[in-house]
């Protein structure tokens, strides 16, 4: 049995940002330690969506041009949910970073709601990932009013069926 090193640096310079990480390797060696996992964007994309929509007081995800082009989408057979829309990553080795675009209710704390956001967002990510979320960026670019649904749902009385 050997003793493996390996070194993690985020520049060009040796001694810029070195960790040595020291573990066994061949048989002795613990399961979790053999091999490499890489995740990717895509996959904490879709953790983080799913994070936001689970706070209270958000409506949606995405800005106004992205919402439009996803609930069309969603229209097609096999056009996919929308789970990563108004959602961007960008993941390294053991950090990642979430933008959201969002849109809150009528009503609601858009402060609270933010850091519900941020909270939850932090915990399903680094607990489903075990990367570290260094930071959550959320962009409120709308608001959703109660009589919105009611316009689109309700037929108008005075058209002719």
């Amino acid at each position: 049995m050997t003793d493996n090193i390996t070194s993690v640096s985020g520049g060009g310079r040796a001694d810029a940002g070195v960790s040595a990480l020291k573990g066994r390797t061949g048989a002795g060696a613990p399961a979790e330690t053999r091999g490499r996992t890489t995740i990717a964007d895509g996959v904490v994309a879709k953790i983080a969506g799913m994070a936001a929509r689970e706070v209270p007081g958000i409506y949606n995800l995405g800005a106004g041009m992205a919402r439009a082009l996803g609930a069309m989408r969603e229209r097609v057979p096999g056009g996919g949910g929308g789970v990563t829309r108004g959602v961007k990553v960008e993941v390294g080795e053991r950090q990642a970073a979430v933008d959201l675009d969002v849109v809150v209710e009528y009503g609601v704390s858009i402060v609270d709601v933010a850091g519900g956001v941020r909270a939850n967002v932090i915990s399903a990510v680094e607990r489903m990932t075990g990367l570290e979320v260094v930071e959550v960026n959320v962009v409120v670019d709308d608001v959703h009013l109660p009589d919105d649904d009611e316009e689109q749902t309700e037929p108008d009385e005075g058209r002719v069926r």
